[in-house]
């Protein structure tokens, strides 16, 4: 740096702190959110979760997806303001007592979380922390109102319009991101493991619906069904009563 930057610097001159934490928020915290949950979903894949857990953990991540994907859609579209800071915060809260479930759910059905996954899992609970800390200081003024309750403001419990609302075709590329990155392989998770549950109660019903007679070697039971038919068709000769 050289001593023009720095004396520009110590003027308050060059840099704007909220462009800056904006774009970081923007286009380097929410795109890299899709990474962490796209490697997550092949490593449920790869412990085969429809044959363990099952349909119960893959609707927890739905579940999770949703408490994220609320908040994040309604910073991108509205204002900050103490409603939508109580918002966020809540939604992290929530979002981190069902991650506890998660693991709790996939620990109790023998699916073998491993130590990558549960690394992974540590970026997908840090970064909502990450987001809304960045959003308190990049709005202090909110958060002391929030502080005070909102207190003489009158739209600090209102859902209020951005001031500068985003531009069509960033919204078109994240949207475009969640459906590549998010619906379609948890979508497809939550199909294929609701597609293995079916077929399991299928095979139960089956086999409650077969005879205890007919629960024996299968040989066995061909064989004697052969027997069955062949005394029940074959040709005897008729025997006199009658002495000759």
């Amino acid at each position: 740096m050289s001593r023009g930057q720095a004396a520009a610097l110590a003027n308050g001159a060059g840099v704007d702190v909220e462009e800056a934490t904006t774009r970081f928020l923007l286009y380097g915290l929410l795109p890299g959110w899709f990474v962490p949950g796209l490697a997550d979903w092949v490593m449920h894949r790869r412990t085969r979760i429809e044959d363990t857990s099952g349909t119960k953990e893959s609707a927890i991540h739905a579940l999770m997806m949703a408490e994220v994907g609320l908040p994040i859609a309604l910073t991108l579209r509205y204002r900050i303001n103490p409603l939508l800071l109580s918002l966020q915060l809540g939604a992290a809260a929530v979002h981190e007592a069902t991650a506890l479930w998660d693991v709790r759910t996939a620990v109790d059905s023998d699916r073998e979380v491993k130590p990558v996954e549960q690394h992974i899992h540590s970026f997908l609970e840090s970064l909502p922390f990450g987001g809304i800390a960045s959003l308190m200081c990049l709005h202090a003024d909110q958060v002391r109102s929030l502080l005070r309750g909102g207190r003489g403001d009158p739209d600090a419990w209102r859902l209020l319009p951005r001031r500068r609302p985003l531009s069509p075709g960033y919204l078109a590329g994240i949207g475009a991101a969640i459906g590549l990155c998010v619906l379609l392989p948890y979508g497809e998770e939550l199909l294929r493991c609701g597609r293995t549950a079916r077929g399991r109660r299928g095979r139960a019903r089956a086999e409650r619906g077969v005879p205890e007679a007919a629960k024996g070697e299968p040989g066995e039971s061909r064989k004697e069904s052969v027997k069955s038919c062949v005394s029940r068709f074959s040709w005897r000769p008729r025997v006199s009563s009658r002495s000759s």
